[in-house]
């Protein structure tokens, strides 16, 4: 009788095992149609209650995991979620995201060997606490994103020899500034002064002349021109066709006759626009960030014209050909190379890397002022959810 019936309600285990499956299957009162036709008479909160009565099952734990935090209230309630690494199934959510609570559940859940994580120094600090022997990896997303920082880094550095590609280099008053700022800094530093005095003496602030001071020449702190579209550009062809034809016109007479093919700026916008060299060439010239996303893109996904543009940018100099090489191959070795062949190849990257900056990953070293929530503003489970979670379980 112990087996068949619940002591205080007189349900029997089998009833009881049936009503799960409904209610697991169909919640709140499509469940409770469904069981009223089974000659089984249930309220909506009571097939809810049954529902979130039912016991999910422990997955076990993989050699291989992941952890990340995410935010069920940003900024003010954060959580921890453990998934496997191989399958990305969920395993476990911890209740915060604090070093102290995942160090625990490791210590209560053993056999893992690898921890994928990203840059926090929260989740570092657990697994050498509990795991001193577990090997901790960067994941894929954090990987990838390291890189973008590290790309967009050597073509910021090498943008006067890519930027050549296209149009004419105008020397601007910011930028002569800037060139003279350099050598102010830097005879300084050749008379002895320090990084401090130099800041004094030259009223910058103490990281601007760090800044100055870290760049071996004055030409690297000169950047391409980020021109955006302006009113100009559709009558690029008819200006330059004009001034092919007749290189001493008057840009009056240039702006009367756009004008009357439909121009509506200014005469200072067309002034600027010719002075800028913005005539000389058929394409404005990208922004770092821009050819960065460039490089880091899929050839496949490129449009024809700037896949183009971007062989003459890449070609234009040695080191963003050697960039360009190193990021194919680590695309490669993130989504087709697996085993020992993977170690030679990220050896071999590493030697061809044309500049030797901070490493990808330079999270993992310091606290982070900002903290991301992965998994956006997470919303508490609806019995719905709960449901199809459990049924995935089962």
């Amino acid at each position: 009788m112990n087996r068949r019936l619940v002591c205080w309600s007189g349900i029997t285990v089998r009833l009881t095992g049936q009503v799960r499956s409904v209610v697991r299957e169909l919640v709140g009162r499509a469940g409770v149609r469904l069981l009223t036709a089974l000659s089984v008479r249930l309220s909506r909160q009571t097939a809810i209650r049954v529902l979130l009565r039912i016991p999910l099952p422990q997955p076990p734990v993989p050699a291989a995991i992941g952890v990340d935090d995410f935010a069920l209230r940003r900024r003010h309630t954060y959580s921890t979620i453990v998934i496997d690494a191989d399958t990305h199934e969920r395993i476990d959510v911890l209740p915060d995201r604090k070093a102290d609570t995942l160090a625990d559940w490791l210590r209560e859940h053993p056999g893992v060997e690898v921890v994928a994580r990203d840059g926090a120094t929260t989740c570092a600090e657990a697994v050498r606490r509990a795991l001193p022997a577990a090997i901790q990896a960067s994941d894929r997303w954090h990987l990838w994103h390291g890189l973008a920082r590290a790309a967009e880094k050597v073509v910021a550095a090498h943008s006067n020899c890519w930027a050549a590609a296209g149009p004419k280099r105008q020397s601007l008053v910011r930028e002569e500034s800037t060139i003279e700022r350099w050598h102010a800094i830097h005879d300084l530093l050749d008379q002895g002064v320090g990084l401090l005095d130099c800041s004094r003496r030259l009223g910058l602030s103490l990281n601007t002349v760090k800044r100055y001071s870290r760049v071996p020449e004055p030409k690297r702190l000169r950047r391409p021109p980020q021109y955006r579209a302006c009113l100009v550009d559709p009558y690029r062809d008819h200006l330059r066709a004009r001034r092919a034809a007749e290189p001493g016109v008057l840009v009056l007479r240039l702006l009367a006759e756009i004008t009357e093919l439909g121009y509506t700026g200014g005469q200072n916008l067309l002034y600027r626009y010719i002075n800028q060299g913005r005539l000389e060439g058929d394409r404005i010239t990208p922004s770092p960030r821009r050819v960065t996303r460039s490089i880091l893109t899929h050839p496949d996904n490129l449009p024809g014209a700037r896949r183009a543009h971007l062989d003459e940018l890449l070609a234009a100099c040695p080191e963003m050909t050697a960039l360009a090489d190193v990021v194919r191959e680590f695309a490669q070795l993130m989504t087709e190379h697996r085993g020992p062949a993977t170690r030679r190849r990220r050896e071999s990257a590493r030697d061809r890397c044309p500049t030797r900056s901070r490493p990808w990953h330079g999270a993992a070293s310091r606290p982070r002022r900002r903290r991301r929530g992965t998994a956006g503003q997470h919303r508490h489970r609806t019995p719905t959810q709960h449901a199809r979670g459990t049924a995935r379980c089962g």
